[in-house]
């Protein structure tokens, strides 16, 4: 069976974000292994966290992509949604980490931020909702 284009987009994008974790991980243990207390940076650690859960949401979507009641095109618009916020989450991070400027990007809060915030909110619930529908009405389909 050959797979969705949809479905390829979103294990590629998968295996390239947990790559992302991996390296993540090598950063985080050079920085503990630096610092006097044993830690790295709060934000890269929340970086790795988020890259690794992000690598596998992605790829958690790939099956609901590919069985889907949707045509490709839908699919692949939310999905690079999802994927692209996902992404620009854990470079924020990681420009976090990179700096070391804060340990709460929300404090003290800004517009921009909260914006941005709102923004990833709707991108990742819905592009994920428009995704899982598309699987739920197609799995509809073939019950009973």
């Amino acid at each position: 069976m050959q797979l969705e284009s949809s479905t390829q987009i979103a294990l590629i994008a998968g295996g390239l974000i947990f790559l992302w974790a991996l390296l993540l991980g090598v950063w985080k243990f050079v920085q503990i292994s630096r610092s006097p207390v044993g830690q790295a940076h709060v934000y890269v650690d929340i970086a790795h966290g988020a890259a690794l859960m992000y690598a596998l949401a992605t790829v958690m979507l790939a099956p609901f992509v590919q069985f889907s009641a949707w045509p490709s095109w839908v699919n692949i618009v939310a999905l690079a949604v999802v994927v692209a916020f996902f992404v620009g989450a854990i470079a924020a991070y990681c420009l976090h980490g990179w700096r070391q400027d804060t340990t709460n990007q929300y404090h003290p809060a800004d517009r921009g931020l909260t914006a941005a915030t709102i923004a990833l909110i709707i991108g990742e619930v819905g592009g994920t909702l428009v995704i899982f529908i598309g699987f739920v009405v197609e799995q509809a389909r073939n019950w009973g």
